[in-house]
């Protein structure tokens, strides 16, 4: 821990993961509040949500985030997300924290910016995430977790460093994962799948009624998917002690998938 707080790559990365946070937030929260007045003929009349356009703004917007800071800070941009990372042993416990931290931040400023812009919306809710009708605790909490077990089993899945199959755009499958969770679960919950997210809108509109399924849910998804992943779907050749002192020591390099070759074995190692 103490050899990483004295890098200066790791604060651009702490730093990244709040700006990127804050951007992403901005743009898609933003889309999602201006459904109330489409403007037609010069003047503005109400319509119902625009689900796909909102997926779309936060699948978009965390993947062009995810292609911007990617390569500083790794685009973590979610708790759950950084949870599945801590579990998958690729980044040091303090790194988790610091960057759930920042990304919290990033939510709170993100949102009370957006609030002022918005502050003449009527009955303006900042992207609240809150249960519909007919919704209760428990199956919002169930929404949450899968919605947000897939994007994490993507974002592992895609950015594992063993695979050699995988083309394309990385960020831009996170990004479709974000809207295919969003085109699930904005008519039950309104999508959280991330705690900070849900965390800036909950405290710049002060309230926190079911608040803690947005928390909750997402760490039980991307922590469930994580141990799926390493231990079922790819386990890794590596023991508690290796673990260890990646938890402690920072990230990890490259590490192969458990085969009968065990030449072929690249275990973990901390960087």
């Amino acid at each position: 821990m103490a050899s990483e707080f004295r890098k200066k790559i790791f604060w651009r990365a702490v730093v990244a993961e709040f700006l990127a946070m804050s951007l992403f937030i901005f743009i898609s929260i933003g889309s999602a509040l201006g459904f109330n007045f489409p403007v037609v003929a010069n003047r503005t009349s109400t319509r119902s949500q625009d689900n796909v356009k909102v997926s779309l703004a936060f699948g978009l917007s965390i993947a062009t985030m995810a292609q911007s800071v990617g390569h500083i800070s790794g685009a973590h941009l979610n708790p759950a997300v950084t949870l599945g990372l801590l579990l998958s042993c690729q980044i040091s416990i303090f790194k988790a924290l610091m960057y759930i931290l920042a990304q919290c931040l990033g939510a709170v400023v993100a949102t009370a910016i957006l609030s002022g812009v918005t502050s003449s919306l009527p009955g303006n809710s900042l992207g609240l995430n809150a249960l519909s009708e007919g919704i209760n605790a428990g199956q919002g909490l169930g929404i949450e977790i899968i919605a947000t077990f897939q994007l994490v089993l993507c974002v592992l899945a895609t950015t594992d460093r063993r695979r050699n199959d995988v083309s394309g755009s990385a960020p831009l499958a996170i990004g479709l994962s974000v809207a295919l969770g969003h085109l699930l679960a904005i008519d039950y919950t309104g999508c959280g799948i991330n705690p900070a997210r849900s965390f800036g809108s909950a405290l710049i509109a002060n309230n926190f009624e079911n608040h803690w399924i947005f928390w909750v849910g997402p760490i039980i998804g991307g922590a469930s998917a994580a141990l799926i992943y390493d231990f079922i779907l790819a386990p890794r050749t590596s023991d508690l002690t290796d673990r260890m002192k990646v938890w402690t020591s920072g990230q990890v390099e490259e590490y192969d998938l458990e085969g009968d070759d065990m030449n072929s074995r690249v275990e973990m190692k901390p960087k």
